[in-house]
């Protein structure tokens, strides 16, 4: 595999290559330092794999996609430091990504699904999910500034940011506001759709919490956490949504 690192800060680079050292598959790491050069490198090269950084100046890697074209691309991860609106789009798009800084792990499992697509015939399947990206991105999605929730003959108006967590109730949402709680009838996938991902934070299957209502976290077993809230709830995450919860850790700012 040829694999081209597209990504303007050196340190980056020399941290994805360090990643790569021990990938007998891979025949020849490209380097490019902005995205005019990773454009280039893509046409006059070809390579298998692009580890492409989104927060690039002047040409970030949404651009550099729109340059090549969806359907020229080769696979691609995409890098990206602390931004929830785009994460939301990846996992949309079921585009793959990695967040600085990143971890051997996560860098051994992208890099896994990157070789079994590279292997595949897929189609036009990846640029049918880049073109979703793409489009996620140029048109968010609003979100919800309040929630109507009924109450006997009366519907009581709640603003999300007085939310401090939300909690599945099988087809309900129970929603925690201090010592209250109401019972919305949507499912919790369903509310979350519509909320705003740099607001809220889904850490376990059954709780999403408002980050500015978290006042500390302990890190737990099996890569779980412990949530506190300022109401003095605590939460422990489930394991598949460990990373979440270590992307604030790691990116309080």
């Amino acid at each position: 595999m040829r694999v081209l690192i597209a990504d303007d800060e050196p340190l980056a680079r020399e941290g994805l290559k360090l990643l790569m050292r021990n990938e007998p598959e891979i025949s020849a790491i490209l380097e490019a330092r902005n995205g005019r050069e990773a454009v280039a490198l893509i046409r006059d090269e070809c390579p298998d794999l692009v580890l492409l950084d989104v927060q690039m100046p002047q040409m970030d890697g949404l651009a550099v996609v729109e340059a090549v074209g969806p359907e020229q691309m080769p696979a691609v991860v995409f890098v990206t430091a602390h931004d929830q609106y785009a994460i939301r789009a990846f996992e949309i798009s079921a585009v793959d990504y990695l967040l600085k800084p990143v971890t051997e792990e996560r860098f051994r499992l992208a890099f896994g699904r990157a070789k079994k697509r590279a292997h595949a015939t897929l189609g036009d399947e990846p640029a049918r999910q880049m073109l979703s990206l793409l489009e996620s991105i140029a048109n968010p999605r609003h979100h919800l500034e309040r929630l109507a929730i009924r109450s006997g003959e009366r519907t009581i108006f709640l603003g999300t940011g007085e939310v401090d967590w939300l909690e599945a109730a099988e087809n309900y949402v129970r929603i925690h506001t201090g010592r209250t709680g109401h019972l919305l009838h949507v499912p919790l996938n369903t509310l979350e759709k519509s909320l705003d991902p740099g607001v809220f934070l889904r850490i376990h299957r059954s709780y999403i919490v408002n980050v500015k209502r978290i006042r500390q976290v302990w890190s737990s077993s099996h890569g779980q956490y412990i949530v506190e809230l300022t109401s003095g709830v605590r939460l422990q995450s489930g394991r598949t949504y460990g990373e979440r919860v270590r992307a604030i850790i790691d990116n309080p700012f």
